[in-house]
């Protein structure tokens, strides 16, 4: 297979559809069943009320309206619709007949439903003001009571009083006259609880305090049939003196929502009122049972068939929505349609409207050209399951150009090992598996599933999973498993029983090698730490600049595509050189100091550990004093000169990427511009010539060449490569220190929770081994698994994205959306 098909995105067709008017409607159906297809616009300047299918939109639209309420009634009355399984969504157009048929039948259910809740809801508010009078007539008797019992104190008091004794000093009115001819008023009714203090606090300062306010909890909770919500509320009955008091008591209570109701004075005439409105509450209720159970078995025969009605309803508007886009052909009486179709499924495409056409009976068929065209093309990457999550990730740092290399493909490796690096650990690798693997094996089961969050998870399962093998394999390099070593094989090392440190001078090789990982004897050690640190850096150094490289090599592939050959030598040889010459270099230097055996035997048969040169060191005097290396620092033979030879190919490259690409740039561009003149006019012929009546012949205008441009927009990507390099580099040693990180939080883990109970002996020890366990798991799943896996995976993401699609990945292209009711359905099955 070629390699263009392994990486690069769908190659696409302009293709054009020639649609008979009285078979549009099933095969723009058949079309959206099918989803290979994205129409183009071809009325742009044409205002969308002013388009063919406005009036049909417009009825389809009131009819999704109607599908909301009947959905919105079903949610307050706790009735769920039947969901149709996946097979029935694939439906055939409806014809006008039915589509009239469906529209007649919501109105009537719509009639019907919205009489029932305009009863309901006036049924509902009189046993909510009777409820409420109900329970003033009860409470107010108390009221009446308090009330006059306050009142013969405060006659008392005034009789016992001389007559010359001034009247309060605060009141409002001067009381002149005997307190049997003052008229004391009253206020009764309902309001809010929660507005109860402030309703107090206002009448108070309003009135100065001229009043007697009593009131009462309601311990029935009242529903409000205008927001449907249950509301708790207080009885008040408030005692004044004067109408205009009174008048602006009441203005009060209503201004804070409050009901007022008028109630008789006289006990007898309470009591008979009391008796007459709890018959009428009971009968009331009666009612309202009766029409509630009326409107419920009427929605619950709507819930039968919302589902189907709401999926028609959103089929034939998309459609009419999608045959808007077409131009109208009075002479052919036919549609013309075009749109990107990947080039591969164009026979599904022409299999679809034959399909279309012959369910309908006609005998017209519906004709499929391919077009020619220099338009953008949009991107279309077929995935899977397993694909789709790597796929994502890359989408989501940009869509990629037109047949660019795809950076998905190695995404599905590289992604996963550079985790992996951050969370090397056998046993998180171990837990990060399993979880996966549940969320794979019952996928189907899960995908019911709606939680947002849950959704993430379950959308990158398979990435989860390839996430845990590699830690796990990582795992067995570092040989660590819950910050414990495996020893599995026999160690390198000849160790005594009591040893601290591999420094000590027992701990010398024995000539043997750990076949795979770090042996064993390194954990425990006290310089356990210093020697994980300089592998797992050289390590990250190591990966990173293959990793680069690797995507610098990627450009060649763009540029073979593009007819751009002349780049490889222009842009991508100094690129690659002046990379290679210096990091490359580097890492050479780095796997050349591992093999080479530090250890040697002195006269008396000791075992001598020479100290290996400091690369950093090296690298630096490199520039500092070219063609020339320390002895004691020289790590192999002809050192120097090797170096320099390297500098000054990593010098030539700069002026080469700098000027190179421009300089030929501008020898293209007048070439061209001398082509263009000559054979303009022949050329604007021809192409008219073969694009016929179709809209395919405004292809995008080339930009005029500017050389001044051009060298800006160079030099700025020339200093942005070279010190990116550098900066890149040292970008991928975040997998050394989360490495690191990940390693010590696991052990001091282990040493805080479990570790501290195994010296200990009895039922202290067995109970604290039972709560360190838990402890200790509980740990491991929310800090090492969740908080630490989050931040590996971001640290990861960045690396793919910036580190390596920034080396060859455009990222600007155009997504292929095709039209496809799957996508027009989704928010149905939530």
């Amino acid at each position: 297979m070629a390699p263009s098909t392994l990486f690069r995105s769908e190659e696409m067709s302009l293709i054009q559809l020639y649609i008979p008017a009285e078979v549009a409607q099933p095969c723009v159906a058949e079309l959206g069943e099918l989803g290979k297809v994205q129409f183009r616009d071809l009325n742009p300047e044409v205002n969308a009320f002013q388009r063919s299918f406005v009036s049909e939109i417009r009825r389809l639209d009131e009819m999704e309206r109607q599908c909301r309420f009947f959905q919105s009634q079903l949610v307050k009355t706790d009735i769920q619709t039947r969901p149709l399984t996946p097979a029935a969504y694939r439906s055939r157009a409806r014809s006008a007949q039915e589509v009239d048929d469906l529209e007649e039948n919501l109105k009537e259910y719509e009639g019907r439903v919205s009489q029932m809740n305009s009863s309901y809801e006036s049924l509902q508010r009189r046993y909510l003001q009777l409820t409420e009078l109900r329970y003033v007539l009860r409470e107010s008797s108390s009221f009446f009571d308090e009330a006059r019992h306050r009142q013969d104190t405060i006659r008392q008091s005034l009789d016992e009083q001389d007559d010359s004794a001034p009247l309060l000093e605060n009141d409002v009115e001067q009381v002149n006259h005997d307190l049997d001819t003052m008229h004391l008023g009253y206020v009764t009714g309902v309001i809010p609880r929660a507005r109860m203090q402030t309703f107090e606090r206002v009448l108070w300062r309003s009135l100065r305090g001229n009043l007697y306010l009593r009131s009462a909890e309601i311990e029935e909770s009242i529903t409000d049939p205008d927001t449907d919500g249950v509301v708790d509320k207080n009885v008040f009955c408030i005692f004044a003196h004067g109408n205009e008091i009174i008048s602006k008591i009441k203005k009060v209570s209503e201004s804070l929502g409050g009901t007022l109701y008028s109630i008789d004075d006289s006990a007898d005439k309470r009591r008979e009122s009391l008796l007459q409105i709890t018959n009428r509450i009971e009968d009331l209720g009666n009612v309202l049972s009766t029409t509630n159970q009326a409107r419920r078995s009427e929605l619950l025969k709507v819930s039968e068939n919302l589902t189907a009605w709401t999926t028609i309803v959103r089929k034939e508007k998309a459609i009419y929505h999608t045959m808007n886009l077409f131009n109208y052909d009075a002479n052919r009486k036919c549609l013309i349609a075009e749109g990107w179709c990947p080039t591969n499924d164009m026979p599904l495409v022409q299999q679809a409207l034959k399909e279309a056409t012959d369910a309908s009976g006609t005998s017209l068929p519906s004709i499929m050209t391919e077009l020619q065209t220099k338009k953008t093309r949009p991107t279309y990457h077929r995935t899977n399951k397993f694909t789709e999550g790597f796929q994502g990730i890359i989408d989501a740092y940009g869509i990629a150009r037109y047949r660019e290399v795809n950076p998905g493909l190695f995404t599905i490796v590289s992604f996963p090992f550079l985790f992996a690096m951050m969370f090397g650990d056998i046993g998180h690798g171990f837990l990060l598996f399993l979880i996966a693997l549940y969320l794979c094996v019952y996928e189907k089961k899960l995908a019911s599933n709606n939680g947002e969050i849950f959704k993430m998870f379950f959308g990158g399962r398979y990435m989860m999973l390839m996430m845990g093998i590699f830690s796990i394999f990582t795992g067995i390099i570092y040989n660590d498993i819950f910050s414990l070593s495996l020893n599995v094989f026999k160690s390198g090392f000849d160790l005594p029983s009591n040893y601290t440190s591999l420094e000590s001078v027992e701990s010398i090789p024995n000539g043997n090698t750990y076949p795979i990982g770090f042996d064993p004897a390194w954990h425990g050690s006290e310089n356990f730490l210093l020697f994980s640190n300089s592998y797992k850096m050289k390590q990250a150094i190591v990966v990173g600049v293959i990793h680069m490289s690797f995507a610098v090599c990627l450009n060649v592939f763009n540029h073979v595509y593009y007819k751009r050959k002349a780049f490889v030598w222009l842009e991508f040889l100094p690129q690659i050189l002046f990379m290679e010459s210096i990091f490359g270099y580097l890492i050479f230097c780095i796997m050349y100091k591992w093999s080479v055996n530090w250890w040697e035997l002195d006269s008396a048969g000791n075992h001598i550990r020479n100290a290996p040169p400091n690369l950093l060191n090296m690298l630096i005097y490199m520039f500092l004093t070219p063609g020339t290396v320390n002895p004691e620092e020289q790590l192999f033979a002809g050192q120097g000169p090797v170096q320099l030879c390297l500098i000054l190919i990593a010098v030539v490259c700069v002026p080469w990427m700098w000027f190179g690409k421009p300089l030929y740039l501008k020898k293209e561009a007048s070439k061209h511009h001398y082509e263009t003149v000559a054979a303009d006019d022949n050329d604007t012929d021809e192409e008219n010539r073969v694009a016929g009546d179709s809209t395919a012949e405004d292809d995008e205008e080339e930009e005029e060449f500017e050389f001044s441009e051009v060298m800006i927009h160079q030099t700025i990507h020339t200093i942005e490569f070279c010190l990116n390099c550098i900066s890149n580099t040292a970008s991928y040693l975040r997998l050394w220190a989360l490495s690191l990180a990940h390693a010590q939080l696991s052990s001091v883990l282990w040493d805080m929770t479990l570790k501290i109970w195994f010296n200990l002996k009895g039922p202290i020890a067995v109970a604290g081994l039972v709560i360190g366990f838990a402890m200790w798991f509980i740990l491991t799943l929310g800090i090492l698994l969740s908080m630490e896996g989050l931040s590996a995976f971001l640290h990861a993401l960045r690396l793919m994205w910036v580190e390596f699609d920034g080396k060859f990945y455009n990222g600007d292209g155009i997504n292929f959306e095709p039209f496809t009711f799957s996508a027009i359905l989704e928010p149905n099955t939530e």
